[in-house]
């Protein structure tokens, strides 16, 4: 049976899973790298140690495997990164990731000098700090001796194409978060080219996300033990996890608990979110999608636990708090990273909320995983409003192995929540796309309907979720109040 590889380039480390064809994953390999926090709000990675990683994941996912087997790979990856290369292929800069705060002025220059309107008629979404764009402005304004030697700019996980195949590209969904996409029409955006005064020719190659782009350099297939293994242009993080979990086509929705939060609906026809609190997007199955992100989800917990609570046992954390569903006074505003979706705001903060001298360490963890959930809401609510008829939901990311945040998921969602039966993110979505693109599946819905299992499902308690209505009502109201103290 043909072999494929799957890499998630993720913030903290690389996920790479090898995966047969009927969807069974027979290894997988996690390599770490660290993040820089050089300056507040300032988030950077150097793109060498994701090759590096990449590069020792696949000799050790490899190891004792079919490798003659092995016909293609490709990514997900961290979504609106810069990375940014001279005339000689070195990288100019430190990459400036997803969760970058230091674009305020160049965004907020974008949303009003530029305007909300052109831009969405430009590329189908607002600026947001985050994307790439702003950083370009950024970089031109505070680095102009970098800026004027790019050559090239890619997304990361298109760094690792570039590096393992040579191939200068990127897919439509990942493009899409870089605001110089025409999302709509699938091409480069003339007049963003124009405000961030980047050349097309600087700019990689579009593709679908399951096209083959190239194949594997026989440097690096010697090096890991391969030979004539294709090279598939991959997809965005969030799309590439929404295939792993079959969310294609029409109507499909997926909710991720990673780093981020996010919440997904697929569509085969094109939507501009006419409140620019959600992102239009191209989806890796040759459709699009709208979506919502928060900046800050699975990321709230770590913080909570590990950093707070100075503990490494979550389970022993959450024992106990089923029974305070809908009971909780205590409130948790999640934006520690500030905030994207619905709000645009890179100067929110978190907060709790509503503590008295009883307030125990379990119900502020309580809180922490609700408030996570509400923010989610807030999205699902700003989708609704852009006519999504969502009737349930799939649930994936490191935060969904918990039972108990799933089962707070069901309630403030107010829905069932399907629990894939194999659930790796966006390194599994990628393998299939690798599936679609060396001809195993001729679509990425024949291949997510011949793999895609759901192994369960949560649904909502209805008294529960009647008292997370209530509290959804009340969340609502704490981020207006605050907005001016941030």
């Amino acid at each position: 049976m043909n072999l494929y590889i799957g890499i998630d380039l993720g913030t903290s480390g690389v996920k790479l899973l090898l995966v047969a064809a009927d969807g069974k994953i027979l290894a997988e390999n996690t390599q770490g790298y660290p993040v820089s926090y050089t300056h507040p709000g300032w988030s950077e990675q150097a793109p060498e140690d994701w090759h590096s990683a990449v590069l020792k994941g696949l000799k050790e996912l490899l190891n004792g495997q079919d490798k003659a087997a092995v016909r293609g790979i490709s990514f997900g990856g961290q979504m609106h990164g810069l990375v940014a290369l001279d005339k000689d292929d070195n990288v100019i800069r430190p990459a400036i990731l997803w969760n970058d705060g230091r674009t305020e002025e160049e965004t907020k220059y974008l949303n009003e000098v530029i305007g909300k309107e052109r831009l969405s008629a430009y590329t189908g979404n607002i600026a947001f700090a985050g994307f790439t764009a702003p950083k370009l402005l950024w970089m031109k304004k505070h680095e102009p001796e970098n800026f004027a030697r790019i050559h090239k700019i890619m997304l990361p996980k298109d760094y690792l194409a570039y590096r393992l195949s040579g191939a200068f590209c990127t897919d439509f969904s990942d493009a899409s978060g870089m605001l110089l996409l025409d999302v709509k029409n699938r091409r480069w955006s003339p007049e963003m080219e124009n405000v961030t005064t980047m050349s097309e020719d600087k700019l990689p190659a579009l593709h679908e996300s399951y096209e083959a782009v190239g194949t594997l350099k026989a440097e690096i297939a010697d090096m890991v033990g391969l030979n004539d293994v294709k090279v598939i242009a991959g997809a965005g993080d969030n799309a590439a996890a929404a295939v792993g979990t079959g969310v294609v086509g029409e109507g499909g929705c997926n909710i991720s608990l990673g780093t981020s939060g996010t919440l997904f609906v697929s569509s085969r026809t094109y939507h501009e979110d006419k409140v620019n609190a959600l992102h239009s997007f191209c989806h890796a199955d040759g459709g699009w999608h709208l979506m919502g992100c928060i900046l800050s989800a699975a990321s709230c917990n770590s913080w909570w636990v590990n950093g707070i609570l100075q503990s490494d046992d979550y389970k022993k954390e959450e024992a106990g708090l089923e029974e305070k569903m809908g009971k909780n006074d205590v409130f948790f505003l999640p934006y520690l990273m500030g905030e994207r979706s619905p709000h645009n705001d890179v100067t929110a903060r978190g907060a709790f909320i509503g503590m008295r001298p009883d307030t125990t360490r379990g119900e502020m963890t309580l809180a922490m995983l609700e408030g996570v959930a509400f923010a989610l809401r807030d999205c699902l609510e700003a989708a609704k409003k852009n006519g999504a008829k969502i009737p349930r939901t799939k649930l994936c990311g490191g935060g969904a192995k918990s039972k108990l945040w799933r089962q707070i998921i069901a309630n403030v969602m107010n829905m069932p929540v399907d629990i894939p039966q194999t659930e790796q993110g966006p390194s599994y979505g990628a393998a299939m796309l690798a599936m679609v693109g060396c001809g195993e599946y001729k679509t990425v819905q024949e291949a997510a309907s011949a793999i895609v299992r759901v192994k369960e499902t949560v649904l909502p308690v209805p008294e529960i979720a009647a008292a997370y209505e209530q509290k959804y009502r009340h969340f609502t109201k704490f981020y207006p109040a605050l907005k001016g103290l941030f």
